[in-house]
């Protein structure tokens, strides 16, 4: 008979809930972490979302207080974060760091594509109506998986080390990562940046395949394959919430 193993703890499930803050509704996931000794409060990239690490056993009476307490800090920081933006036709969406006028081009089948019409930058999408937001974002993760394709196998070339794949998401958390055994993965978000941040993004990843760490070494290395690193930091720094708060669901 087979069964569960004695003294393996199952680790509990996250709570979710909507609370009211700065005029909006907002999504806060709180999880319990055996290891924590305080309560801690976070803003998702783009203000979209709220996160909450707790010890293990606090109540929602504490969970409340805290909260409230926190209540000031949370308005003025959401305040401070661009608001949340959609995406419809005749709107501006940033494609490498340069606003594209979205148009529809009233065809079916039609391929999205970057034109100057006039002068001016647009991003034509076909399909009909109710799909243009899916097609926009099909159209930037296509651009984004090409362009950090080509930035990581110009890296990898340089470092010797060689990734064993490469995946694009819808990632919040943070901009990319790279897993122990070389995969990397990243937010096709960042298409919507400047060439020389997608390269740092690229460049970054690449680094920890020899560099699991964030130490001086690693910094080294990541200076030696984006010379702009530094400036791509402090761009991502001011801008990137910016990117996450565009909404591409409404």
């Amino acid at each position: 008979m087979f069964g569960l193993k004695k003294g393996k703890k199952t680790a509990p499930k996250p709570r979710g809930r909507d609370i009211a803050v700065a005029g909006r509704r907002l999504p806060l996931t709180i999880r319990e972490n055996g290891r924590a000794t305080r309560m801690t409060l976070r803003i998702e990239p783009g203000g979209g979302a709220l996160k909450m690490s707790v010890p293990t056993g606090v109540s929602d009476t504490e969970i409340d207080r805290f909260l409230h307490r926190h209540h000031g800090w949370l308005t003025t920081k959401l305040n401070g974060l661009p608001k949340p933006t959609g995406v419809a036709e005749g709107g501006l969406i940033p494609i490498r760091d340069v606003p594209h006028r979205i148009e529809r081009t009233g065809r079916v089948r039609s391929v999205s594509e970057t034109r100057q019409v006039d002068g001016d930058p647009v991003l034509l999408v076909g399909g009909a109506p109710e799909h243009l937001r899916r097609r926009v974002v099909d159209y930037l993760k296509k651009q984004a998986r090409n362009d950090l394709e080509q930035a990581v196998t110009r890296h990898t070339a340089t470092l010797g080390r060689p990734a064993a794949a490469i995946q694009v998401k819808d990632t919040k958390s943070r901009w990319g990562s790279c897993s122990a055994d070389g995969r990397l993965s990243f937010s096709w978000r960042i298409v919507m940046a400047p060439d020389y941040v997608l390269d740092y993004l690229a460049a970054h990843e690449v680094a920890h395949l020899r560099e699991m760490n964030h130490g001086p070494r690693f910094w080294a290395l990541c200076r030696r394959l984006c010379p702009r690193t530094d400036e791509a930091k402090s761009w991502l720094k001011r801008n990137g919430s910016a990117l996450h708060a565009i909404d591409f669901r409404r």
